[in-house]
């Protein structure tokens, strides 16, 4: 790989807001409230952006909504920070399509995420990720969620996957640190790695990780590019105190569906994103009660709709 691909490859970091979907009652995509949110998390300080992640709805979204999602954020951002748009399916053709529409687009770089209905072997999820990094130039971030995956990537696939060029990063939802620090260990520089909201992301960056991947860096995103911040700079004991106060946005994050909380989150801040796609069950008054006592007490809740 020559330094410059090296260096493109390697820019990703710091705090990546996995953002909602916000849909309306037609089906369209609300295009002025996804901009909005995407401006003012951009405000906030983020290092980039991810669409179509799981706070996304990925698996709840037809093919034009995705392809829209992705076309309002690239555009929205204006290059201002990096777009990694999430490309989920269950079969390489399609995974291979996703991936060079949404660089057409314009996108920074592609999250990787296997979609399973039959479990698949060890052979075919590197096939599945291999397939989808050669079929684009840019870098890609490998996604292992355990809980919702049915083929999940071990150890071993990681590795062999490390060795594919442009696969430089990986998000891991395992909730598992002790495989984080197996995953860095086998690896090396290869492929760094982000923290899901799964871990204490303070933690993961003490051993390593470069950042934060995550649905809750949308409600409380100043909160977090602070956290990252102080981790940067190894002021420990500082990001831990922080990290602690930030853990309750975590805690209420695992509680109740992932993006009911998120969008309910976003709703009390201003932001009209809507309810999660059906069957998904919106976030219960008593969720929406907790929700916004923890952004209070983080100093996150924002009548005007502004981040604060």
């Amino acid at each position: 790989m020559s330094s410059e691909l090296r260096m493109a490859h390697d820019a990703f970091h710091g705090v990546f807001p996995y953002l909602v979907s916000p849909i309306d009652e037609r089906g369209r995509v609300k295009d002025a409230v996804l901009i909005r949110l995407v401006d003012n998390l951009i405000d906030a300080g983020v290092h980039g952006l991810t669409p179509l992640g799981s706070t996304g709805e990925f698996a709840y979204l037809n093919r034009e909504q995705r392809r829209r999602i992705v076309e309002i954020v690239v555009q929205a951002t204006q290059n201002r920070v990096p777009v990694v748009a999430g490309v989920a399916a269950t079969t390489i053709a399609d995974a291979v399509e996703q991936a060079k529409m949404y660089e057409a687009l314009g996108v920074s770089g592609i999250l990787g995420i296997l979609e399973a209905y039959f479990p698949v072997a060890e052979d075919g999820v590197v096939a599945y990720f291999t397939a989808m990094a050669k079929a684009t130039a840019l870098p890609l971030v490998l996604y292992t969620n355990p809980q919702f995956q049915r083929s999940d990537l071990t150890l071993t696939a990681i590795e062999r996957l490390a060795e594919v060029e442009n696969i430089r990063y990986l998000k891991d939802a395992s909730s598992d640190t002790g495989r984080l620090l197996s995953i860095i260990n086998a690896v090396g520089d290869r492929i760094k790695v982000f923290s899901a909201s799964a871990h204490i992301p303070a933690c993961v960056m003490l051993i390593g990780g470069v950042g934060w991947m995550a649905g809750p860096a949308c409600v409380v995103p100043r909160q977090s590019v602070q956290l990252y911040e102080l981790c940067q700079a190894h002021r420990w004991d500082q990001a831990m105190r922080l990290q602690a106060e930030l853990w309750q946005m975590n805690r209420v994050f695992a509680k109740y569906n992932l993006a009911a909380c998120i969008k309910g989150a976003l709703e009390l801040q201003g932001y009209e994103v809507g309810p999660p796609l059906p069957p998904q069950a919106p976030l219960s008054e008593v969720g929406r009660v907790e929700v916004g006592d923890v952004l209070r007490a983080l100093g996150a809740r924002a009548v005007t709709g502004m981040v604060d």
